[in-house]
């Protein structure tokens, strides 16, 4: 299976992204089950979190092929492989950094960097990107969205992050976004479980709305 038809997968059960920054080793398996039993299938931890590569190691041990787990706020290639050791198979970045891009793309890995403008957005689809972030999107909107997606190839996923609310989502679907990255709206460190659960039925409640 592709990096791409392995994302298509996940997107297909979700078009979720949940990035749960600030998350603990302790607190990971428990937040990562709440969101997978309300519908959410794709879990970054950033690598700005708590020794964020024990929690995706952990993640990745309890759902296994259930989601695909990995890590975000990758900013140097040498965190790739270390992703991988600890059984991720997602790498994203808030940036178009081609040696990460090419490191994910070798290993096999979906890898989905930040970019803003069309010269980024081709800068990262020629280093080997498996998908696009619009990122931060508040700073956009659909419409930008909508014009990129005349130029960018149709079958490259564009997902929306930052700012996205749960009842915010279908003018950027309409304009052509496939999913969305999820993050303070979602998770804030030190949320329970219960309260990860509540905010990420509201969000795939926010979908069928």
């Amino acid at each position: 299976m592709s990096a791409l038809e392995r994302l298509e997968l996940y997107l297909g059960e979700c078009p979720l992204i949940a990035i749960v920054r600030g998350v603990t080793p302790d607190d990971a398996e428990t937040i990562g089950q709440a969101l997978f039993e309300n519908g959410i299938r794709i879990i970054e931890v950033p690598l700005n979190s708590p020794d964020p590569l024990k929690s995706i190691e952990r993640l990745a041990a309890s759902l296994g092929d259930s989601a695909l787990v990995g890590a975000g706020t990758v900013l140097k290639p040498h965190q790739v492989a270390d992703v991988r050791a600890a059984g991720g198979r997602i790498i994203v970045s808030p940036n178009v950094n081609k040696d990460v891009i090419a490191a994910a793309a070798s290993d096999g890995l979906v890898s989905i960097p930040g970019y803003f403008t069309p010269t980024e957005a081709f800068q990262a689809l020629d280093a080997g990107a498996t998908a696009l972030k619009l990122f931060p999107a508040e700073a956009a909107g659909p419409t930008v969205l909508k014009a990129q997606l005349a130029v960018i190839p149709t079958d490259v996923p564009l997902l929306a992050v930052g700012g996205i609310k749960p009842d915010s989502m279908h003018p950027w679907l309409d304009a052509g976004a496939r999913g969305f990255g999820l993050g303070g709206g979602l998770y804030q460190p030190g949320q329970t479980a219960a309260e990860t659960a509540a905010k990420a039925r509201a969000y795939v409640e926010g979908l069928r709305r």
